[in-house]
């Protein structure tokens, strides 16, 4: 009898089991949202100290900083002192309370947090620029899960902070220095919006060496006529744009855009089924590579090649294989690789922008600066 009863109690707990998966399965992407959505309205929201850039601290990265965490480099690599072209890199989200809709940029957890995203997301580039990452009132993450006048306000202001940054950036510059811009996830979104607002900038264009919107969907051909700048579809090409988003290659497409934010195009309308913009960061184009390709993964400062190769499926996802092994506690479920869409390849980004570098200077031998780097 008692052992009838405990197969019984068994039985019971994991049907019990098997319902709350199926639950958390269908109904996680809402129940996140809800638990991450800001629990007053925009009007009621507490609104930050607004930064002011002319100031270092209103800056995570800046080359008048003694030191940041944008100039990290895993052994065998090194910062260029004297770097020829400038980087404007937008963060991504770190900011996640729910008792408002934007965040300070002197919020402590906020700061630990970007210090640590800047040291991996941003450190490629500093081989060839130097490194301008503004600090911002970003939105909190619940901002980026739920349409919304609300959520657009949140938006908005962060996306003014990120444009009075790049002004103070872009005014900073020598003339014709040669510039990379990067964000990723919630700073892809600002750059783009920013960049498309910019289209006719007289020549902010032609001193575009590549523009690296990572973690954001990229809505193509709408997004990149907006843009005025074409898709890489070669490593030996310069002005042109880069997005991939990372997941496992068995990740359901359907499951991981219901968990991320809803594609839109930049002019505000859904994307459909318009494909997105995919640049495999192991090749430059929309190819494919095996782990053999792949110079080297971020992993505890250190990089190991060989990790892990990539290719874009005809939905915009950029599928990895295999999946990399050890502890990567960030990966959402289902396989979806977010977080680490610069970690997998780090040696990969940075290689991706010497060559370009190199593009942009081949074709303007008159004009390279005068600083370059060893």
């Amino acid at each position: 009898m008692m052992a009838r009863r405990f197969l019984w109690a068994v039985a019971i707990l994991a049907s019990l089991v098997v319902a709350g998966l199926l639950v958390w399965r269908l109904a996680a992407p809402r129940l996140l949202k809800l638990a991450l959505i800001p629990s007053v309205a925009f009007g009621e929201s507490p609104r930050p100290v607004a930064p002011e850039y002319g100031g270092l601290a209103a800056w995570a990265a800046h080359p008048a900083l003694t030191s940041d965490p944008a100039r990290r480099a895993p052994p065998g690599y090194r910062p260029a002192p004297r770097p020829p072209a400038a980087l404007f890199f937008v963060h991504p989200t770190t900011f996640f309370a729910r008792n408002r809709w934007n965040g300070p940029i002197d919020d402590a957890e906020a700061r630990t947090l970007l210090d640590r995203w800047l040291a991996v997301q941003a450190s490629p580039f500093n081989g060839v620029a130097e490194v301008w990452a503004p600090r911002y009132r970003q939105a909190t993450l619940g901002a980026l899960l739920t349409p919304g006048p609300d959520a657009d306000r949140a938006l908005a202001l962060a996306e003014g902070d990120v444009a009075r940054a790049f002004d103070r950036f872009l005014n900073a510059q020598p003339p014709g220095r040669p510039l990379f811009l990067a964000g990723h996830s919630q700073g892809a979104r600002h750059l783009l919006h920013l960049l498309a607002r910019r289209a006719g900038h007289p020549t902010l264009r032609t001193r575009i060496v590549a523009v690296y919107a990572l973690g954001w969907p990229v809505v193509r051909p709408q997004d990149l006529e907006l843009l005025g700048l074409p898709p890489c579809t070669t490593r030996e090409q310069a002005g042109c744009v880069l997005s991939w988003q990372g997941v496992a290659a068995d990740a359901d497409p359907a499951a991981v855009r219901a968990r991320r934010v809803e594609p839109r195009a930049l002019d505000g309308r859904p994307a459909g089924g318009r494909a997105l913009l995919c640049v495999n960061p192991l090749t430059g184009d929309a190819g494919a590579a095996g782990p053999e390709a792949n110079p080297g993964t971020w992993t505890e400062g250190a990089l190991q090649p060989r990790l892990v190769g990539a290719r874009c499926d005809g939905s915009g996802l950029l599928r990895v294989a295999p999946r990399p092994p050890g502890d990567w506690p960030l990966v959402l479920p289902g396989g979806d690789f977010h977080a680490y869409d610069v970690h997998l390849f780090w040696a990969a980004v940075r290689a991706d922008a010497e060559a370009r570098l190199s593009a942009w200077l081949a074709e303007r031998p008159a004009g390279r600066p005068a600083a370059v780097a060893p």
